[in-house]
């Protein structure tokens, strides 16, 4: 009688597992003291063995963490990704939520840059004396509301 083979699940080191999700070594072991990885067991020989889908998972947190979500938020995400419970609603919810916080950013930095603009059609840049740059002046001014 022939026994079932058992194929083992590859592991990973560290350091294959940050190159193969594209990260640093630090950014792995970052992402174990925040909770978004489980801290792996270590091999008989100490070094530590993550599992092949935890290359999947850093990838799921860095491509979130470049759409503008924080750790937190991605761990939230990757808890409702884990609950049977849990709805795409919930998770649309929080996209759109980022959303709406990117756009606030964005108009505040659209508001930056027309001020900036402004301060610099003001300034010719010919002056002898930076303490007479009309930039540094309304800096220094004081807002009337």
């Amino acid at each position: 009688m022939e026994r079932p083979s058992a194929t083992p699940t590859p592991q990973l080191t560290i350091g294959r597992l940050a190159a193969r999700a594209g990260v640093h070594l630090e950014t792995i072991r970052y992402y174990e003291r925040r909770g978004l990885l489980r801290t792996p067991p270590r091999s008989v020989s100490g070094y530590r063995t993550f599992p092949a889908d935890a290359v999947r998972r850093v990838r799921f947190i860095k491509r979130a963490q470049e759409l503008g979500f924080s750790l937190r938020e991605i761990k939230e995400l990757l808890s409702l990704r884990a609950a049977p419970q849990a709805r795409c609603a919930d998770v649309r919810a929080r996209a759109m939520a980022k959303l709406a916080d990117v756009e606030a950013k964005i108009r505040s930095l659209m508001s930056m840059k027309q001020a900036l603009t402004h301060l610099i059609a003001e300034c010719t840049g010919r002056r002898r004396s930076a303490m007479d740059c009309p930039i540094l002046d309304a800096l220094d001014a004081e807002d009337v509301a």
